[in-house]
């Protein structure tokens, strides 16, 4: 049997919008889905004495809800549901050692609609064993595709290889970006930058950037693919690009110390503030 796409279940509407995701994802790659939802930590909503048997009962209707949700959209889906006792952090990364992928909500339901992020997801795009999906609400109607951000230091193959994958699997075009910034030289013998000739520079970038997509546009030659350097912040880019496309795909590479993990600053701020799904893909 196939790995699992796995969905966090809980009481928002963001919850909602990753179901729909998940079970797109387990739809385009023929797996089955496993629906989640974590209980603990929910009794203190509940009246004394009470807590246990209302917030499994509340976690059950969460889960029915959302199986009957994907049953409309895509009927003979093959769907199991797990209602666990525990807190959905450690929930989630038990599910996820099993998972093909895992997929959450931007937003929790702890009560800050406002949050662009839920500590749930964050935690879980930083330290999950499988690539992980944050459903951010893409604007409607939105003809945008795969947005992939290409370091080109020879950290990018999982990233572009499922960034590819998803173009093609979903019949998108794919838009690959890569961001630079002049170098600088510090040290006793130089007190300033060094000078540059830019266009020179971003020629190199462009060449760059052209050899890491090759092998991949002949892999994948059904891809519509559009590449693009620009001199700039990586993170800047990619989340305002994001405001038009339908996915966005960045890698986790950071240092494997420190809350966050891998989680390095262009991904955390991709994850926290883009525009449409985020997908976390470990190096």
């Amino acid at each position: 049997m196939r790995n699992p796409v796995v969905v966090g279940v809980a009481a928002s509407q963001s919850s909602v919008e990753a179901v729909d995701w998940a079970s797109d994802e387990a739809w385009l790659r023929e797996a089955p889905l496993r629906l989640v939802h974590a209980w603990f930590g929910e009794a203190a909503h509940a009246p004394a004495g009470q807590q246990t048997r209302l917030s499994q009962e509340a976690g059950a209707g969460l889960l029915d809800a959302a199986r009957e949700q994907v049953r409309l959209r895509h009927p003979g889906l093959d769907v199991a549901t797990e209602l666990v006792d525990d807190h959905p952090r450690q929930a989630l990364a038990a599910a996820a050692g099993s998972a093909l992928l895992l997929v959450l909500g931007a937003r929790g339901s702890g009560g800050f609609p406002r949050l662009l992020l839920g500590s749930t997801s964050l935690q879980a795009a930083a330290h999950a064993a499988c690539p992980v999906i944050v459903v951010h609400p893409a604007e409607a109607g939105s003809d945008g595709g795969v947005l992939v951000g290409v370091q080109g230091r020879g950290h990018d193959d999982e990233v572009l290889d499922y960034a590819f994958d998803s173009a093609r699997r979903r019949n998108l075009p794919l838009l690959a970006v890569h961001a630079w910034a002049y170098p600088l030289v510090a040290g006793p013998a130089h007190d300033l930058p060094l000078v540059y000739e830019e266009a020179d520079i971003a020629d190199e970038h462009e060449r760059l950037l052209a050899e890491v997509l090759a092998g991949r546009r002949e892999r994948f030659p059904e891809v519509t693919v559009t590449a693009t350097t620009v001199r700039s912040n990586p993170a800047r880019e990619l989340v305002a690009g994001s405001q038009t496309q339908r996915l966005v795909v960045v890698g986790r590479h950071g240092e494997p110390r420190g809350p966050l993990g891998r989680l390095g600053s262009t991904s955390q701020a991709v994850v926290r503030h883009a525009g449409c799904p985020v997908v976390v893909v470990p190096g």
